[in-house]
């Protein structure tokens, strides 16, 4: 009996010097985005990489209508992990906009991804060569539940329109809202993304079909004025998409990874290592993912806490976070 509890003991010290990940099944679901964006594939890729180098981990990409839908989703412990814009972050962490029903979300950072740029798209023969252009047209400011659609409400009331009264608004995501437009169904669509966007580029190349992108950086000082400092002046610079012969001067603001503050650190931990370990695995899924640098870990990208086991990672990088 004595070499039996022996063995035991000696069993359990085993067990808990062996990592969480090797003793257990971990299963994500990471929540991203339409099919035609850029959280889509980039979800995608990070799924397949925890499932395949973190032993013990399983991943599944979830497509969504985005940013809100996925912060609602881990406020509500249906996902674990979530591609997010700053703004609706933001809103989430302190219970406005669109979770004044839901309540605050418990969320943290993970890392900062990369910019996310707004584009204002419309086609030649609509007549909209500026933002004032729109009134009276019919366009779609995103799909329900993104955060394309809070920013677009947002660039509207900076440009002096009114969302409401001023258009005919439709709520389509990328890829609906550019087979709208070729079918002449809309004028023009705002979508907030990487760069380049396939959907946008599938319009871009349409034969027959000339694109165009709408100037409004300048809608970033009375955007950051009511809603706080989360947008910047950004560029899509010129040849991004085919046919795009200028810079595009717009509003940017940072993409985020995020999850729930109780997801466990190592999990945290593993799941940024991961990413940075093979970030050219990602450069492969999409090249947004160059932009994924330890430079942009700061606070100042981040207007929510970073989470703990974020934090670790990067601490072992030399860069001081809270």
């Amino acid at each position: 009996m004595r070499k039996l509890l022996q063995a035991m003991s000696i069993a359990a010290l085993i067990a808990l010097a062996v990592p969480l990940t090797a003793q257990e099944k971990v299963n994500l679901s990471i929540t991203t985005g339409g099919t035609g964006g850029v959280y889509y594939p980039l979800g995608g890729g990070l799924a397949n990489l925890l499932s395949k180098y973190v032993p013990g981990y399983q991943a599944t990409a979830r497509v969504t209508g985005g940013s809100v839908d996925n912060l609602k989703l881990i406020g509500s412990g249906q996902s674990e992990v979530a591609f997010t814009m700053a703004d609706a972050t933001w809103d989430a962490y302190n219970g406005q906009d669109k979770f004044k029903d839901s309540g605050k979300v418990a969320v943290r950072t993970l890392m900062v991804l990369y910019p996310n740029r707004m584009h204002v798209a419309t086609i030649e023969g609509t007549g909209i060569g500026k933002m004032a252009d729109l009134k009276g047209k019919r366009v779609s400011t995103g799909s329900p539940g993104s955060a394309t659609e809070v920013m677009a409400f947002r660039v509207i009331e900076a440009a002096g329109l009114d969302k409401d009264k001023d258009m005919k608004r439709e709520r389509l995501g990328v890829a609906e809202s550019v087979n709208a437009i070729k079918d002449k169904k809309i004028d023009a669509f705002f979508w907030v993304g990487g760069v380049p966007t396939a959907a946008v580029t599938d319009l871009a190349a349409t034969p027959g079909v000339k694109m165009k992108l709408i100037d409004h950086a300048d809608a970033v000082d009375a955007m950051n004025k009511k809603y706080g400092p989360l947008y910047s002046r950004d560029a899509i610079p010129a040849k991004s998409y085919p046919g795009q012969e200028a810079t595009n001067h717009i509003t940017g603001v940072w993409n985020l990874l995020v999850a729930n503050a109780s997801l466990p650190n190592q999990v945290a931990y593993d799941i940024v290592k991961t990413i940075f370990d093979k970030k050219d695995e990602m450069i492969a899924v999409h090249k947004e993912s160059q932009n994924f640098d330890l430079k942009y870990q700061t606070n100042a990208a981040s207007p929510v806490p970073f989470h703990p086991g974020a934090i670790k990672y990067f601490s072992e990088k030399g860069i001081t976070l809270k």
